[in-house]
């Protein structure tokens, strides 16, 4: 096994059950943030879509199929499935959880792919990760107990 490929494949299927899970919390989304917290999950939703592709082709450019049934998503994805029934803190802690697993996988993917001597992934790697690392920074923030504007 190309364990660039793996890497690759992971995070494939990663980032459609991401992008499930920021539309599943975006029409989720209730209370008093409704409207922001609405459209932040709508735009990270959108981030990660548009890395989709991306991904998928860099597999190809290797020599490899990318995952592309539902199946094989659920089977290699290492993020679950947004939580039923959960209030809007649980889904924002959840979103944060998910995003700091992919940031260590996608670093570590970046290692791998520097040892294989594959800068174009490490490069596609590094390029989405920074988007993660983004939004884990939003929903750290929003978790934040203190407001701001008090002690």
């Amino acid at each position: 096994k190309n364990p660039v490929v793996e890497a690759l494949q992971t995070q494939l299927a990663n980032s459609f059950v991401v992008y499930l899970n920021y539309k599943h919390y975006h029409w989720q989304t209730f209370g008093p943030l409704f409207r922001d917290l609405h459209r932040l999950f709508d735009e990270l939703a959108g981030e990660v879509y548009a890395t989709i592709d991306e991904i998928a082709e860099r597999t190809r450019m290797i020599g490899q199929n990318p995952l592309s049934r539902l199946e094989e998503f659920a089977s290699a994805a290492t993020v679950k499935s947004a939580a039923k029934g959960t209030n809007m803190r649980q889904m924002i802690n959840e979103a944060q959880d998910n995003a700091v697993l992919i940031i260590k996988e996608m670093r570590k993917a970046i290692k791998t792919a520097d040892e294989a001597d594959d800068p174009g992934t490490a490069d596609v790697f590094t390029r989405f990760l920074q988007i993660h690392e983004k939004h884990e920074w939003f929903l750290r923030d929003i978790l934040e107990k203190k407001d701001g504007f008090t002690d």
